[in-house]
C-alpha cells in the first residue's frame, strides 16, 4: 500500500472511513455471492474493496485476491479482517485511486460493486479497465445501483445512476470475444439509518470473456 497525492476523492473516502469505527456490515454483498458460488475459483480482482467484506468471503472460497481501494484507513480494516478470517495470506491489498492507476494483471474474476462516487470518478474508464483485466474464460461482475432507495425522499446530490444497457454500451465489448450471462435489475430490501424499512433497485452484469 503505497503512498497517494492528496485529491478530492481520497480525501473524501478517507474521511468517510476514519470518521466511523465501521461503514460497512462486514457480510459480502449479495450478488457476489450469487454470481460467484458457481465459479471455479482462480485468482480475482475486487475493485473498491472498502473494508474487505467481499474480498474475504471470496479468500475464503478458495480465491487469490487483491482488493483495491483509495482509503488507506479501508484498507487496513480490511487487512484486520482477512487476517482474523484465516486468509491473510490469500488477499492482497493496492492502494489505488481507480481511474488514475490501476492493478497490473489478469484475472479470473475482476469484481466492480457500486463503484459509484459524489466526488469525480471515471466510472465508464475505470470500467473499461476492469474488462481489461479480465483473462481469457473469466469473468467481471458489475453491480450498481438503479436509483436511489425508495426511502430516500430527497437525493443527498445529483447522481446519474446507469441503465442495463448503458454500462455495455459503454463497455464497448468486442463482438465474438464475450458473453452475457447476467443482465438483470434486482429488487432487494433496504433500511433508512432511521431504521425506515423499503427497498432498493440494484442492476447487475455477470459477463464472461470468452476468447
Amino acid at each position: 500500500m503505497t503512498d497517494m497525492p492528496v485529491t478530492e476523492s481520497t480525501e473524501f473516502w478517507e474521511t468517510r472511513y476514519r470518521d466511523s469505527a465501521r461503514v460497512w456490515s462486514g457480510n459480502p454483498n449479495e450478488l457476489l455471492v450469487r454470481e460467484v458460488s458457481a465459479l471455479r475459483p482462480g485468482t480475482a480482482l475486487d475493485l473498491g474493496c472498502g473494508e474487505g467484506a467481499d474480498a474475504v468471503w471470496l479468500a475464503s472460497h478458495g480465491w487469490r485476491v487483491t482488493g483495491t481501494d483509495i482509503s488507506a484507513t479501508a484498507l487496513a480494516r480490511a487487512s484486520e479482517h482477512a487476517r482474523e478470517a484465516g486468509v491473510g495470506d490469500r488477499v492482497t491489498l493496492e492502494r489505488h485511486e481507480l481511474g488514475v492507476t490501476f492493478p497490473e494483471g489478469t484475472f479470473d474474476l475482476v469484481s466492480a460493486h457500486y463503484l459509484q462516487s459524489p466526488v469525480a470518478l471515471d466510472q465508464d474508464g475505470v470500467l473499461r479497465a476492469a474488462a481489461g483485466a479480465v483473462a481469457p474464460g473469466g469473468t467481471l461482475l458489475i453491480v450498481m445501483h438503479a436509483a436511489w432507495p425508495n426511502w430516500q425522499t430527497e437525493p443527498p446530490f445529483d447522481a446519474e445512476f446507469p441503465t442495463l444497457d448503458g454500462v455495455l454500451d459503454a463497455l464497448a465489448l468486442p463482438e465474438g470475444e464475450w458473453t452475457v450471462r447476467t443482465r438483470e435489475r434486482v429488487r432487494r430490501p433496504s433500511v433508512s439509518p432511521e431504521g425506515v424499512p423499503g427497498h432498493r433497485d440494484d442492476n447487475v452484469w455477470r459477463i464472461e470473456r470468452t476468447a
